[in-house]
């Protein structure tokens, strides 16, 4: 097992019985109860360095702190998730596109959060809200999502649960910025899926505080 899926001979049937997938009570509960505790105390052991990025974005560059971006999450539902604003205010003046390696849009505050992924660290109100859950698929824009759910056979099967703030994927593939990395971080994901457990979801967060001091997997 090399924890992914050959896209090729899978089918939809396989994770339907999943009790995530189902949104069976016990899993939902033990998974929601499990977001709130993590997201709180992600905001409360981080709120001095939170405070001191927001106020080196606010001093270094124009525009907000903040950016919000509308995702696509569970079942299709839009919503907007929200992050430390990385790039420059005109950074989609001619359209939405993937970040690239030394991508010139980014500030040089924006290249340190970026690589450490505290510009993610926002999006726990996105958890406390129910947008998202800690662990899941990484949630896609609709401009991309439109085009890989053309491109990529069962690619809008990453829907059927909530989005994360990390996921599997994010912990064994390095960023995506094309349809071939959207098509190999699905693997991951339909993974994820199938074997989900909050045991799964522990190990996720654990590997995932290690990428972030390692400042791998992110652009």
């Amino acid at each position: 097992m090399d924890g992914r899926v050959n896209l090729e001979l899978f089918a939809e049937q396989e994770i339907d019985g999943i009790p995530v997938v189902r949104g069976d009570l016990w899993v939902r509960g033990g998974k929601r109860l499990s977001d709130i505790i993590i997201s709180l105390a992600l905001i409360l052991f981080t709120l001095p360095l939170l405070l001191t990025v927001a106020a080196l974005i606010r001093l270094t560059s124009r525009g907000p702190v903040f950016y919000s971006q509308t995702r696509v999450g569970r079942h299709g539902r839009h919503f907007r998730i929200l992050k430390f604003r990385s790039m420059t205010v005109d950074a989609e003046r001619d359209g939405a596109k993937w970040a690239g390696t030394n991508d010139a849009r980014v500030t040089w505050i924006g290249k340190i959060i970026r690589k450490t992924r505290i510009d993610e660290i926002p999006q726990a109100i996105n958890i406390l809200r129910g947008d998202m859950s800690f662990v899941g698929p990484r949630p896609e824009r609709p401009e991309f999502t439109a085009i890989l759910n053309e491109q990529i056979p069962h690619y809008e099967e990453r829907h059927r649960v909530k989005p994360g703030l990390t996921g599997w994927a994010q912990i064994n593939y390095e960023y995506g910025a094309s349809v071939e990395d959207a098509r190999m971080k699905l693997r991951y994901d339909l993974y994820y899926i199938k074997n989900h457990s909050l045991i799964l979801d522990l190990f996720i967060i654990v590997r995932t505080v290690s990428v972030a001091l390692l400042g791998t997997g992110s652009r």
